[in-house]
C-alpha cells in the first residue's frame, strides 16, 4: 500500500513537471511613451523574442501565420494618429509557411502616435495578438493585454 503511494507520487510529480516544462512563453512585451509635442505623444511597444524565435509582422499574406495587431481602448483622453507602425524587421522565404513574410528576431519595436483631448495623466489598455515560430514549430496566437501611461 505504501508503495503504491509512492509509486503514484512520483507518477504525478514527474508530470507536473513535464507539463510545466512545456509552457513556452517565447516573447515578453514591455511599453514606454515618448513625448512628441504638448499634444502628440507615441506609444511604444516592444518585444523581446527569445533567440532562435520569430515574432511576424502586422502584413502578412493570405494563408501564413497569425499577423501581429494592436487594439487601443479608447478612452476620451485621446485620438490615435494613423497606423501601428513597426521597425524594419527581415523579409525571407518562410520554410514553414512556403512564402516570403516579414518577421522579427531578438527584439520588435511597435509605435502609435496619439493625439492629447486632455493635460491629466492618463492610462491607454491596450492588448497585442501575435504568433510566433521557430525552425521546427509555430505556437498557438497569443494575446498579451499592454498598458501605456501617458503623463
Amino acid at each position: 500500500m505504501m508503495m503504491k503511494r509512492i509509486i503514484l507520487l512520483a507518477v504525478l510529480l514527474v508530470s507536473v513537471i513535464n507539463v510545466s516544462a512545456q509552457i513556452l512563453e517565447p516573447v515578453k512585451w514591455s511599453t514606454n511613451v515618448n513625448k512628441i509635442s504638448d499634444t502628440e505623444y507615441e506609444l511604444v511597444a516592444i518585444a523581446t523574442i527569445d533567440s532562435g524565435w520569430h515574432l511576424y509582422s502586422q502584413n502578412v499574406p493570405e494563408g501564413g501565420p497569425i499577423a501581429t495587431s494592436f487594439s487601443y481602448e479608447g478612452n476620451g483622453n485621446y485620438l490615435k494618429k494613423g497606423n501601428t507602425k513597426e521597425g524594419q524587421g527581415v523579409t525571407v522565404d518562410d520554410p514553414i509557411f512556403n512564402m516570403r513574410i516579414k518577421y522579427f528576431s531578438d527584439k520588435a519595436t511597435f509605435k502609435q502616435r496619439i493625439k492629447l483631448k486632455t493635460k491629466e495623466a492618463f492610462k491607454v489598455k491596450a492588448s497585442v495578438e501575435f504568433m510566433v515560430c521557430d525552425d521546427k514549430r509555430c505556437l498557438p496566437p497569443t494575446e498579451e493585454d499592454l498598458l501605456f501611461e501617458v503623463k
